[in-house]
């Protein structure tokens, strides 16, 4: 089944003005909220939305509805225009994002923008049990470097030294704990 965002990805990449506006208010919340934690400056997020929606209309006909949620394509765009804007910062060599101790609801919920109403709220806080749930499904070492890759923007090389494994090996954990996630959540 397609939601509803997969189908106004669908009309944005036939240049639909009228899509851009439905798709919005739809996923403007959870991107503020997403690159607020990523960028750490409520006025930067702002200016990085912008430049997501923009890149939405730009890039919307490279989304597949068969290779994931609309959502989830949408997050992944701002989530690589955040790490964008933190690499062009001057002192990004050194830049590390403000990490917790690695608990999964602290994280989970820093990503909730605390501007939307109670409604999208309280449905945001479903989802997010269900994905604390799925979380707590997967082995410590490797939900932890999931939220450090997703949530955190660190770079899988910075994660591979962090838990002493090769490249590649962090790479299968990713590969493998996203793939579990999807299941999880698809139950």
């Amino acid at each position: 089944m397609t939601d509803e965002i997969s189908i106004l990805l669908t009309r944005l990449a036939q240049q639909d003005r009228v899509a851009l506006k439905m798709l919005y208010p739809k996923v403007a919340p959870k991107l503020m909220g997403l690159l607020t934690r990523m960028l750490g400056d409520r006025a930067d997020a702002e200016d990085a939305l912008q430049e997501v929606m923009i890149r939405l209309w730009q890039r919307s006909a490279s989304y597949d509805p068969q290779k994931g949620t609309g959502m989830g394509w949408v997050c992944a765009v701002a989530r690589n225009h955040a790490l964008d804007r933190l690499r062009a910062r001057p002192a990004a060599r050194g830049h590390r994002l403000v990490t917790t101790d690695g608990d999964a609801r602290d994280v989970l919920d820093s990503v909730a923008d605390p501007a939307i109403g109670a409604e999208d709220q309280s449905i945001l806080r479903a989802r997010m049990q269900s994905v604390i749930a799925c979380f707590d499904e997967l082995p410590e070492d490797r939900a932890r470097a999931v939220k450090g890759a997703y949530l955190m923007g660190q770079s899988y090389q910075e994660l591979a030294a962090q838990f002493d494994v090769p490249l590649n090996t962090m790479r299968t954990w990713l590969r493998r704990a996203l793939i579990s996630l999807r299941e999880c959540l698809d139950r």
